[in-house]
Formats: structure tokens, C-alpha cells, sequence
């Protein structure tokens, strides 16, 4: 078993429980603010727009909190989710590392987002809500969220970055396929997206004017609510399906890793991967953990931002979370890895930075389409572009492992295929991409 390139883990393994990060911090972490009183936001404020079991995941610091069956049903759809030894790619890089990858690309939408979008969608259908909406950066969330309506019989709509609206042209066909309502953000539906339309009308668009546009439809009806793909607490919590699975399959081949990467934009599947390990460094069974957080170098939060207090989106209608961020009206350069196009972090990953348990690192857009075409013909898996910040990672780790002679084992979160992002994988062919 030791020498297994694919590890998969019976579906009888499956997690059962959700790992929340809050509970092992050294120090709280700052409480998000009322955008007017500047108090601390309670579970009254965020009624209008959440539903009340998410308020109360989003709060707690309680260490594991149960998967609902109904929930762990549909992740059964594609979970366990495999662990692969990147062998091929050691191969070409003449590496003593072992680098293994968590591949979340197998799953219906193509990407890690659905272990959030399906229990967001099941607690507001509990709740009686009956529209869910969102914004979209690269369209993986939208995508997610859809399916999951769907699937619980709620309508659906999505203000999508026009960026990405017009880059990525079949992640909106996947969308309707599903029956959701999709709008390139900012649209003239909203009087967020008229502000920023009359303002720059030739805006690319930004997460956070495609959230501000999402709120304000959501707070006009009773029976209809708002989500998010990433950011929050309770979807960075939902995330960690992904490392508890890993932790479990390393286990399978008697590994466990040196370095966890993982992309950031908001921070989801980095959380997803990286937290279920750094419980182990947070309690001091492995202290010498090194995790990293990459970001592209057009939209680096992490790595330049400031650590303060900033609303989620463009129009100021979130609270205030203490995070990494660039400021609330940085509209990014249009990149292709449209789901890393937030001006902020997570502020659970921005607390972790913050108390020096993890690292950040950022790359170029060329240099990530070059690793991941280096992984597509050494591993034979198309990654999204977003994932390909953390293939580049571990190849830079790799090649430090070679170096220094080092054997580390290297894991990282391929957080989803490329199959609908070729068209930019074409422009980097043919060198149009900045």
C-alpha cells in the first residue's frame, strides 16, 4: 500500500465532523463590526441575510461540529476526494521530496467549492428560505451553489465578475444548465452596480462589487438570503472535509507532511487543506509545520496588504472583519485565476499570518500557466489556474528539497480542473497573457 501512486479512502471514512480552527487558537480572533455602529455584529445582525444555523457556526468555537446526514449524503456524490503521489513530477524535477496532492477536480462542478455550497444550501431550505444569491469570481462558486439549489429546490442567482463573465463563457452555460440566473457584475440591476457603471463604465469588475450587488438583492426579499464561497468562518469550517480526508489517506502510506500549500483568494481551500494539520501544530504534536498561502502577485493581500479592519465588498454593506486587504475599492488586473481576484483574506487565514503560523508566498500569472503546464504533462490533470499558485509552490519547494538534499513531503490542494479555463490556457500558448 505504501507504494500506491492513487490513495482513495472507503466512503465509510468519510469525516463526520467539520474541524473548527477557533477552538485551538492561541488568541481570539478579532469579532467583525457593525458597518454602522462599529460594534461588534451579533447574530440579530446578520439574520436578515444568513441563516441562523450558519450565524451560529460562524461564531462558535466549539472543535468539531457534526455533518449533517442529509448533507453527507450528497458529498458521496464525489467524496472521499483522492490523494495522489505526484511521482512524474518528482521524476522531472530530479527531487528527494515526496509531493502529494489532494485532487478536488473530480467532483460535478469541477472544483472544492460544492463542501460549502451543499450545507449552506440545505440550512436555508431548513429554514424555509426559498432564493439563495451570490456573486462569483471565476464562476467555480457559482457553479457550486446551483447545483446545491437545485438539488434542495431553491431558485438561484448570481451576479458574476464581467471579467470572468466574458473570459470564461461556459462556467455561466454550466450555471444555467442548473437553472440559476446569471449577471456579469457590475450589472444596471442594482443600485451598487449603476454607482460603479457610472463611475468606470469599461470596469472589469471586481468580488467585491459582484458582493455588494448580491447583498442588496437579498435584503429586499424575506424569503431569500445571501451566501458566500469563501472568507467566512462557517465556510472555511465546511472546507476542512479536505484535510481531514488527507490526514486520514497519508495515514494509509505512513506519511505526513513537512510543507501544506494551498492557493488563496479568499482563503477556502487553503483552509480546507491546511487546517486539519495545523490543529496538529496549534496543539504542539508538530511544531515545525510550514504552511504557505499563495496569491497572485496582481492581487497580493497577504504578502502587501494591511491588517486591519475592511468591509468584505465595494459598496460597505458587510461588516468590518479584521483581515489582510488591499482596501475594499481595489479593483484587480483582469488575470485569468478570476477566483483569486479578492482584495482581501479570510480573516481566520489573516489571524493565522498575523500570529506567524503560517507563510505567504505570491507568484506571476506567466510562471503559474508554466508550472501548470509542466503538471498536465507530468500528471496528466488540467488544474485550474487558481490551483496552479499552489503547484508552483511546491515545485519551488521541491527544487529547495534538491538543493539542500532534503526528503520532505510536500502536500498541496489541487483545488480544481482547468477543462473550463482553456481559453486562457490558449492565450498563454500563444503569449497574450500579461
Amino acid at each position: 500500500m505504501s507504494h500506491s501512486k492513487i490513495v482513495y479512502l472507503d466512503q465509510s471514512k468519510n469525516p463526520t465532523h467539520y474541524y473548527n480552527i477557533a477552538a485551538d487558537f492561541p488568541e481570539p480572533m478579532a469579532p467583525p463590526l457593525h458597518p454602522v455602529t462599529k460594534q461588534p455584529v451579533g447574530p440579530d445582525d446578520l439574520s436578515g441575510i444568513f441563516a441562523m444555523e450558519l450565524i451560529k457556526q460562524e461564531a462558535s468555537t466549539e472543535r468539531f461540529i457534526e455533518i449533517p446526514d442529509e448533507v453527507q449524503d450528497l458529498y458521496r456524490l464525489s467524496r472521499p476526494t483522492p490523494l495522489i503521489r505526484a511521482e512524474n513530477l518528482e521524476k522531472y524535477l530530479d527531487t528527494p521530496a515526496k509531493i502529494y496532492f489532494k485532487y478536488e477536480g473530480a467532483n460535478p462542478t469541477g472544483s472544492h467549492k460544492t463542501n460549502t455550497s451543499i450545507p449552506q444550501a440545505y440550512y436555508n431550505k431548513k429554514q424555509g428560505i426559498k432564493k439563495l444569491v451570490t456573486e462569483t469570481g471565476a464562476g467555480q462558486w457559482g457553479c457550486a451553489l446551483a447545483l446545491a439549489c437545485k438539488h434542495f429546490g431553491l431558485e438561484c442567482e448570481v451576479f458574476m465578475v464581467k471579467v470572468s463573465y466574458e473570459q470564461k463563457p461556459y462556467r455561466r452555460t454550466f450555471m444555467k444548465l442548473f437553472d440559476a440566473s446569471v449577471h456579469a457584475s457590475p450589472s444596471t440591476l442594482t443600485k451598487s452596480g449603476r454607482d460603479v457603471l457610472a463611475a468606470d463604465p469599461n470596469t472589469p469588475g471586481s468580488l467585491g462589487i459582484a458582493i455588494s450587488e448580491a447583498v442588496e438583492v437579498a435584503l429586499q426579499r424575506d424569503d431569500t438570503n445571501y451566501t458566500l464561497g469563501s472568507v467566512l468562518n462557517h465556510v472555511m469550517l465546511h472546507q476542512t472535509v479536505i484535510g481531514l480526508e488527507a490526514k486520514l489517506q497519508l495515514e494509509m502510506v505512513d506519511a505526513y507532511p513537512d510543507i501544506v500549500i494551498g492557493c488563496v483568494g479568499g482563503g477556502s481551500n487553503f483552509a480546507g487543506i491546511s487546517f486539519p494539520f495545523l490543529h496538529d501544530k496549534l496543539t504542539g504534536a508538530k511544531k515545525d509545520l510550514e504552511v504557505i498561502g499563495v496569491e497572485p502577485s496582481s492581487c497580493p493581500s497577504l504578502t502587501k496588504g494591511k491588517f486591519e479592519y475592511d468591509f468584505g465588498d465595494e459598496a460597505g454593506f458587510t461588516p468590518l472583519m479584521k483581515m489582510y486587504t488591499l482596501g475594499h475599492d481595489f479593483i484587480p488586473p483582469s488575470i485569468h485565476a478570476g477566483g483569486l481576484r479578492y482584495h482581501g483574506a479570510a480573516p481566520t487565514v489573516s489571524h493565522l499570518l498575523h500570529l506567524g503560523l503560517i507563510s505567504a508566498a505570491a507568484h506571476e500569472q506567466t510562471e503559474i500557466f508554466k508550472a501548470a503546464q509542466l503538471f498536465a504533462q507530468t500528471e496528466a490533470i488540467v488544474p485550474a489556474p487558481e490551483s496552479s499558485h499552489a503547484i508552483k509552490e511546491a515545485i519551488v519547494q521541491a527544487l529547495k528539497c534538491k538543493e539542500t538534499g532534503e526528503k520532505k513531503t510536500i502536500l498541496f490542494n489541487c483545488s480544481g480542473h482547468g477543462f473550463l479555463d482553456l481559453g486562457s490556457y490558449e492565450r498563454y500558448l500563444n503569449n497574450e497573457l500579461d
